[in-house]
Parts: C-alpha cells; structure tokens; sequence
C-alpha cells in the first residue's frame, strides 16, 4: 500500500520485518454508525492513521452479507475490518507481508471483536493459493515497482468468483491510469471508476462468469 508519508521511514513497507522503531498510537474512525478502534505504528502503511486513498476504498467496497472478502495488502487492517463489519455471515481474509503490519491486524480484529476475519502473512496472493472471493480491495505497494502491480492484476482473476470485483485504489502518480487501461482491456466492458478524491481513483474491474480462470 503506498503513503507518501512513509518514504522518511529507513525500512519499506512492503519489506517482511520493518526495522524502525515502534512507536504505537491509537486511531479511530466511524464507519457505518459504528466507531472501530485501531492501534497503528511505525513501519507500516498509512502510519498516521487512515489516508485517503484506503479511506474511498472503504466507501467503494460493498460486499453481501454472506459474502468473502479478500484485503489484500491490509497494513494495520482498515479495509478488512471494515469489510468484516459489512458482511457479518460471510468472512474476510486479511494478508500483508509486513510482519509488523500482520500483528497489528490481529490485534485491531480482537480490538474491535471480529470474529469473521483472520490474517495471513505473505506476499499478494500467496497465503491465499486456492481460494476465491467475492471481492478483492487492495491499495497496492506502488513503490516496489510495474512488474509486481501487473502480477498482482494477472492473477486476481484467479481468485475471484464469478462475476466477483477487483477493486484497486491509486493516484495519478502511481500510474493508475495505466493499470485502468490494463483493467480495461484484460476485464472488458466491466471497468468503472467508483470514487474519486484528494487525487486518488478507485478502480473496479469484475469477473464475466465465462472468464473465470482455472
């Protein structure tokens, strides 16, 4: 997930173990009437608290009830819990990379008393090989170059149900325009902009039933 905010940090986000310092805070903000409760820290996405970007994601994911949702790159675990709280019979998976990142989930899911969620560590799609979901919301790691965004997009696909949505958050700086047209023409005539602010779009590409991949 990319914060320019984080580029003062000595170590990557998206590396396994961060090297900075913790310095745990307490952030909170209200989602459907409901105030969820998060600790964040040092060496991990959007740092400082909710950024903009992951917070049109948030508005743009709307999962069915009993639906399953994948956040895919959760940091301290916003979109996930979030989802978790929309689709109350269904269940979120929430994986990062991050070890840092990973422990601070867990302990926002206990936080916040969701018991429909779990989180993995691994990089994109790794800690998911053979599963499949509704939804995919992620705000990808931008900075660690082209080559893995395109792999991340190449294999949602396979992990989406029929007709499930890839939702990808980004700027004008991190290419999104690019991996829009890329979405347009891998996922034809399914690609629509879902939100748009402080200079970020999110993205939402969904699966035909015929293009589902093996």
């Amino acid at each position: 997930m990319p914060d320019d905010e984080e580029t003062a940090v000595p170590d990557h986000y998206f590396t396994e173990r961060p090297r900075s310092a913790t310095a745990p805070t307490q952030r909170r903000f209200l989602y459907r009437g409901e105030i969820l409760h998060f600790e964040v820290d040092r060496g991990v996405f959007s740092s400082h608290g909710l950024d903009p970007g992951t917070a049109l994601l948030i508005e743009a994911l709307a999962p069915g009830p009993a639906q399953r949702v994948l956040d895919l790159g959760c940091g301290w675990g916003a979109v996930g819990i979030a989802a978790a709280r929309a689709a109350p019979r269904g269940h979120v998976v929430l994986t990062d990379v991050n070890r840092r990142a990973v422990h601070l989930a867990r302990k926002n899911l206990r936080r916040n008393r969701i018991q429909n969620a779990e989180v993995r560590t691994g990089p994109l799609f790794d800690p998911v090989p053979d599963e499949r979901f509704d939804w995919i919301a992620t705000n990808p790691p931008y900075h660690v170059g082209r080559e893995t965004i395109l792999r991340l997009l190449e294999e949602a696909p396979r992990h989406l149900e029929p007709e499930g949505t890839l939702l990808v958050v980004g700027k004008g700086s991190h290419g999104i325009l690019y991996y829009q047209a890329w979405l347009s023409e891998h996922f034809p005539g399914t690609v629509e902009v879902l939100g748009r602010g402080s200079g970020y779009r999110v993205v939402a590409a969904r699966l035909a039933p015929k293009s589902r991949k093996a």
